[in-house]
């Protein structure tokens, strides 16, 4: 083919998704180092080399500026000549990015194309997205609490910092949370260890008037306890046990086993991840020999996590836990389903806990 196309919706307004595809110092940062080539404005040398479908830098062109719509490129790489455009449209939740490249001379073998593709569609759905998400980041004044909404600060000229300042608090954070674990961990422990003492002082003084005493108390009161061990062997211990054993073990293990059968299982994974946000899919197996009608997976999201979308399962948030549910599994067959989220804290990039019934999720 002599096209690739590809698009991706953001949830940014289109004149901060322009802003991250023309500015140099943040183009580097998510796609490839540019640099003006000497005596043109619209001319710029896109060092592409190395990246997986290109074999050489691109000598590129502008021969289309509509900010914050479009902007065009005509390049020349290896002996070929490309036209790549970018454009731009407002959607309702922030603006839909259409990247499209067409051939006009020369010719791409299947596999630099589909390596091609692939640089385009992870540079657009992944790193584009965390750097979006940074800009926001920087372009809110978090200080401004007493107002209902916060304020958009003017965006700042260097870009080249990075939000150290929420990586260092976090270890503040973290070592408060494991002093207060010690200390109710210390406090548990008082709390437990008088009555600690009492079996240790217990075997001094208490043997013989235990002993003697407790064949007179033993049908009313607890001292009875004690005796009971020594005492109650033969009377009830090996009644109950024997009778309950056999008889409930091998009644309930065959009755058990069968619907565990065709028990589903489940697997999770992070299929992207953004500055504050991340992406995850889980697969639902039916790896028995009958349809399974319905499923549910739990998901416990880090706190302060919100799921901004989901696709093929119903869902219901309720704090940071959130319940999926689907159709039927057919013997055999599989399930899929996933969903994005946003996330306060920016190294959060997977769920704290998946299981489907009683069973993690592999791959968490």
């Amino acid at each position: 083919m002599t096209e690739i196309d590809v698009q991706v919706d953001l949830f940014h307004p289109a004149d901060r998704v322009w802003h991250a595809l023309t500015d140099r110092a943040l183009l580097a940062r998510w796609s490839t180092e540019v640099e003006p080539m000497a005596g043109s404005r619209d001319r710029l040398l896109l060092f592409t080399a190395g990246l997986p479908g290109f074999d050489a830098a691109v000598d590129a062109e502008v021969t289309d500026r509509r900010e914050p719509e479009l902007i065009a490129l005509r390049c020349l790489e290896g002996g070929r000549r490309s036209r790549l455009t970018c454009a731009l449209a407002p959607t309702a939740e922030g603006c839909r990015l259409s990247l499209r490249e067409v051939l006009e001379h020369g010719a791409w073998p299947d596999e630099q194309r589909a390596g091609r593709e692939e640089s385009y569609r992870q540079a657009l759905t992944g790193r584009l997205p965390a750097i979006l998400d940074w800009l926001a980041f920087r372009q809110v004044d978090l200080r401004r609490g007493e107002v209902g909404t916060t304020a958009e600060m003017p965006r700042a000229e260097g870009i080249d910092d990075e939000p150290e300042p929420v990586r260092r608090r976090r270890w503040p954070l973290l070592v408060a949370g494991v002093a207060g674990v010690v200390l109710v961990a210390g406090a548990a422990g008082w709390a437990v260890l008088p009555a600690a003492p009492e079996p240790v002082a217990a075997p001094g003084p208490a043997p013989s008037p235990t002993v003697t005493a407790t064949p007179s108390r033993t049908p009313p009161p607890t001292p009875s306890a004690r005796p009971t061990r020594s005492a109650t062997p033969t009377p009830s211990r090996p009644s109950r046990t024997p009778s309950a054993t056999p008889s409930a073990t091998p009644s309930r293990t065959p009755s058990s086993v069968p619907p565990s059968a065709p028990a589903l299982t489940a697997r999770y994974e992070t299929v992207s991840t953004r500055l504050l946000g991340y992406s995850g899919e889980v697969v639902v197996d039916n790896p028995g020999g009958a349809t399974v009608n319905g499923w549910k997976v739990v998901v416990t999201l880090a706190e302060g996590g919100t799921l901004t979308d989901v696709s093929g399962a119903d869902w219901r948030q309720q704090g940071q836990v959130v319940t999926f549910t689907g159709p039927s599994v057919p013997a055999g067959r599989s399930r899929t389903f996933t969903f994005a989220v946003r996330d306060v804290d920016p190294l959060t990039r997977a769920p704290e806990d998946c299981a489907l019934g009683d069973a993690p999720c592999a791959g968490l």
